[in-house]
């Protein structure tokens, strides 16, 4: 019994570290910091010379107040799985996710296969925190914020079609949902391209290990999860593959919703 719950604690730190990772880019920045978001559009950002981590981030917070005001909804589709390294799935859900502005998710399951307890004690959870309100103390607590973090930036590179500054992230305190790692911020958007990492904390007893990857796209001008991974070493259950993959994006902006408005009131 006492190992069979080791294995589920263990995917289950995983399954808030991926939600961790979900929820941070889209912190909320300084009160300033939205007032000058606000006076600015997203074409009008350039990159200075002699940025640090620090500029990088209020930049990035800035640029995500700036998105977050103009998305107004979307629906995507995404696939959870757990599988072992010989690709056995263990346990498999598929959820259409619907999202309504400010901070509103739904969820609604179209199919799962697989163990009802890795699926119920998992997966569920993980949606069932990401559909709480992302204003919430757990969330302020783990953002990708100067106040949980130190940040150095370490160079640039290219990720896929991305030309991005490399941060290094060191949490300021031992915390299992903070991480240390990198983060790949897009040079042009200031946006989050990818985060890898471990928790800056073991997670627990039965977590040897717990490494995950996060990388983002492009949408529009609108940045969005495309794929998750968490490879997690638990004891007497060996490595398991934790993946959510991120489909079928439908986005309306707030300018869309303008222009409709606008369409409509010339026919008054």
């Amino acid at each position: 019994m006492a190992a069979h719950f080791g294995r589920i604690e263990g995917l289950l730190v995983a399954a808030f570290i991926l939600g961790v990772a979900s929820a941070a880019p889209l912190a909320k920045g300084q009160d300033d910091a939205g007032r000058i978001a606000q006076e600015k559009t997203l074409s009008s950002y350039r990159a200075p010379v002699g940025l640090t981590g620090d500029d990088v981030i209020a930049k990035m917070l800035q640029r995500n107040l700036l998105r977050n005001q103009q998305l107004q909804q979307y629906s995507a589709v995404r696939t959870y799985e757990i599988r072992n390294l010989e690709g056995k799935v263990a346990a498999q859900a598929v959820v259409r996710v619907d999202y309504r502005a400010p901070d509103k998710k739904t969820f609604s399951k179209t199919s799962e296969k697989g163990s009802s307890i890795v699926r119920h004690l998992v997966f569920d959870r993980l949606i069932q925190s990401e559909s709480e309100t992302s204003s919430g103390r757990e969330h302020h607590n783990s953002a990708i914020t100067t106040g949980n973090y130190t940040f150095t930036l370490a160079g640039e590179e290219e990720v896929g079609p991305y030309h991005c500054f490399v941060l290094e992230a060191m949490p300021k305190r031992k915390d299992k949902y903070l991480f240390e790692g990198k983060i790949w911020i897009d040079a042009e958007d200031f946006a989050v391209v990818k985060i890898a990492g471990r928790p800056a904390k073991r997670p627990s007893f039965w977590v040897n290990r717990a490494d995950f990857v996060r990388r983002y796209q492009r949408i529009d001008c609108f940045w969005f999860p495309l794929r998750d991974e968490t490879f997690v070493d638990v004891k007497m259950y060996g490595r398991r593959v934790f993946t959510v993959d991120h489909q079928q994006y439908v986005v309306d902006p707030a300018n869309h919703l303008q222009a409709k408005k606008g369409d409509m009131g010339d026919h008054d």
